[in-house]
């Protein structure tokens, strides 16, 4: 591995960014690159909203929360750390932006972030944190699409709430 290079992957656990992360693992195989899963957080109400009212113990929790979030993305995707690669997960405090931005700041560094779900308004405007991660990164971004099988996902449940009567929300 050339150690400078790195494949730095924006993780929330929605199934858009599954298949970005394993669109990363994918990159980083074939670069011989650091896989770099980023889970980030923020304390609930946001940082003014904290400074407001700290409570240390609350942070901690919603820290311990996002570091479970991590670790159950890498279950789901790979049953673990994905094999065969070298893997560094971080769970970083900010918004998911600037965040992904900072952790991909190195020379050889490759930021892979998820579209988002594809929805009307999506078709005319990305959403913020590729858009984000467009403008401010340092390095290229790979800003992957939204898999098939969720538009597939998305119909079938429509489809079936519209039968059953039952509200998509409802599920």
């Amino acid at each position: 591995m050339s150690g400078t290079c790195r494949v730095v992957v924006g993780v929330s656990g929605s199934l858009s960014s599954l298949t970005a992360l394993h669109r990363a693992a994918d990159e980083a195989r074939r670069r011989d690159a650091l896989l770099v899963p980023v889970l980030a957080w923020e304390p609930p109400g946001g940082e003014a909203g904290y400074r407001r009212s700290p409570c240390p113990p609350l942070l901690a929790e919603a820290e311990h929360r996002a570091v479970i979030r991590l670790d159950t993305a890498l279950e789901q995707a790979f049953g673990g750390f994905p094999p065969g690669l070298s893997t560094r997960a971080a769970v970083v405090r900010g918004p998911a932006g600037p965040a992904l931005v900072v952790e991909a700041a190195e020379p050889g560094d490759l930021l892979v972030v998820s579209a988002g779900r594809r929805t009307r308004l999506r078709a005319v405007l990305p959403a913020p944190v590729p858009r984000y991660c467009l403008r401010y990164a340092a390095c290229p971004v790979f800003v992957v699409p939204p898999s098939d099988l969720l538009a597939h996902l998305g119909r079938a449940t429509l489809r079936r709430a519209v039968r059953g009567g039952v509200s998509p929300a409802g599920r």
